[in-house]
């Protein structure tokens, strides 16, 4: 059987999905090569990595308030490539030059979900002027999804159920487990892979609602 048109398949795809066809989904967390970026060289591995990149997957955490009125602010910054993930924890201030020259470059697309939130509160850790920024969740809500969460649209988009027991654990502790650094790497991860969806779906449209004028006809990279 030949493959549906774009715009045939765009009106098969679910808008939608219900918690029992949620529950009923294959766990998925990312499998790829997870960097904790701690030392000089895992900064210059960073660095040399996403400047070969044309569009990462961007997410962050924040340590939970539990108090009225307490709030935190965000830890940690995960960026997903075609070839990692790397975490950034935002107490190591050598990293901040990093970020804020990867939020802030033209020719990098950043895909990420509730963007704006997540950038008003890095401003407040380091200066950056951002730029290619990609806010998945309007995209979403411009192509006619009522849901438009990370997990959400990874159930509806990508078939696979995201787990996230561990989100309100400690982001800000100097040592992440194991189970918070595969958490916060698969989001990231989805971010990347939901934006392939939408582009093979093309339905990243320059009236999306994005925070971009122009969205680029990007490729995948050679995994």
């Amino acid at each position: 059987m030949d493959p549906l048109p774009p715009a045939e398949l765009q009106s098969e795809i679910a808008r939608a999905i219900s918690r029992e066809d949620m529950a009923k989904l294959p766990i998925r967390r990312y499998e790829g090569k997870v960097r904790l970026v701690a030392t000089p060289e895992n900064l210059e591995e960073a660095r040399s990595d996403l400047r070969q990149e044309s569009i990462v997957g961007l997410d962050t955490e924040t340590r939970p308030a539990f108090r009225k009125g307490e709030s935190h602010l965000p830890a940690l910054v995960q960026v997903a490539t075609a070839r990692a993930v790397y975490l950034f924890q935002l107490r190591r201030t050598e990293v901040h030059p990093v970020l804020a020259g990867l939020l802030s470059d033209p020719r990098t697309i950043k895909a990420g979900v509730s963007l704006k939130d997540d950038l008003r509160a890095l401003k407040q850790v380091f200066a950056f002027a951002e730029k290619n920024m990609l806010d998945l969740g309007l995209v979403a809500r411009a192509g006619g999804f009522g849901q438009t969460g990370v997990r959400n649209l990874a159930g509806i988009l990508l078939g696979l159920r995201i787990p996230k027991g561990i989100k309100t654990s400690n982001w800000a502790a100097p040592q992440l487990s194991a189970a918070q650094i595969a958490y916060a790497a698969t989001d990231a991860w989805a971010c990347r892979e939901l934006f392939l969806r939408f582009q093979s779906l093309e339905l990243l449209r320059p009236d999306s609602g994005a925070a971009r004028k122009e969205i680029p006809r990007a490729q995948r990279p050679s995994e």
